[in-house]
């Protein structure tokens, strides 16, 4: 028997014992698993999706409770600051039901991702809201945060945060479109492995930033369907994300050193994007691991930066 049914079988009084002394709320929203009511005056969540997380934390709406970070023991170092009291309650593969049980949350916030079964047992511990737009679906996050704003009686704050972003996006757009010719904006954003590059899906959260301030965003027809990146690229293949401008996330702490390695190899080193110096490397956590207005602007902050860089 798994660890996981173990627990749900062990936690089932538990999570009988919450549901009981649940207040009937006045806030329903419609999820990928239903209509789901939620108390109007919530102070406990729990996020088992760092895009919620990043949402709550834009608002600064302190969490119970979340998952760690793709890569890490703990939750992406940009977000750490803002909520300093969190506990871990799993990761991105497994949770831990006793912890989130623990938190007595009002609320669980979880990602489009989340299977039936999970949601079961969730469900029974506190409303869980799964929303209904799969990452490949544009502005899915743009969504998902407005129905978190919605479920903890916050749209005017999430709101608020998604025109910070646009705003500047518009901002920057602007200055791409004075720096850049028309025809030399094209840009993927890959993943780098130790193996080598994955291209991250244009539609995901990262792409569909980088698009709006100006940037044309590839993924080279190579990603199958339901996939949020492709297979690593063989050396004879990488010459696809030879473009005008390569965006290369890491999920380690030193992202210049993972480009100097890469550029130890021939194949990478030759590339024209790698010789005209438009490579920039940015943090994999935001740039391919989560969504949200904090990680909007973190993104916005770095196309700034290699805005100033090749002025």
């Amino acid at each position: 028997m798994s660890f996981m049914r173990r627990v749900m079988l062990s936690s089932a009084a538990s999570a009988a014992l919450l549901c009981a002394n649940t207040v009937l709320a006045d806030v329903t929203v419609e999820t990928k698993y239903g209509s789901v009511t939620v108390t109007d005056n919530v102070q406990s969540v729990v996020t088992l999706h760092e895009g919620a997380l990043d949402v709550m934390s834009a608002i600064n709406f302190p969490v119970a409770g979340s998952i760690a970070t793709r890569g890490s023991e703990g939750i992406s170092d940009y977000l750490a600051d803002r909520q300093p009291d969190l506990e871990l309650v799993g990761t991105a593969r497994e949770t831990n039901l006793e912890a989130v049980i623990k938190q007595r949350p009002d609320v669980i916030l979880a990602s489009n991702a989340l299977s039936a079964d999970q949601y079961q047992v969730l469900s029974k511990i506190a409303p869980t809201i799964v929303p209904q737009w799969g990452f490949d679906e544009p502005n899915a996050w743009r969504k998902e945060a407005r129905l978190f704003g919605t479920v903890t009686g916050k749209t005017d704050a999430v709101d608020a945060a998604l025109k910070a972003v646009d705003t500047r996006a518009a901002e920057i757009k602007a200055r791409v479109e004075q720096q850049i010719p028309a025809d030399e904006r094209e840009a993927y954003i890959v993943r780098w492995m130790p193996q080598g590059p994955m291209i991250m899906a244009k539609d995901l959260f990262a792409g569909s930033v980088l698009t709006a301030t100006g940037f044309e965003t590839l993924d080279g027809g190579l990603i199958k369907a339901g996939r949020p990146h492709s297979n690593i690229l063989s050396l004879e293949n990488i010459g696809v994300i030879d473009q005008d401008w390569l965006f290369m996330a890491t999920l380690n702490e030193d992202g210049q050193e993972a480009f100097d390695a890469a550029k130890q190899s021939s194949a990478f080193a030759r590339l024209n994007v790698v010789q005209q110096d438009h490579v920039t490397t940015v943090d994999g956590q935001v740039w391919s691991s989560t969504s949200g207005p904090l990680a909007a602007q973190v993104m916005l902050d770095n196309i700034d930066a290699l805005l100033d860089q090749h002025k």
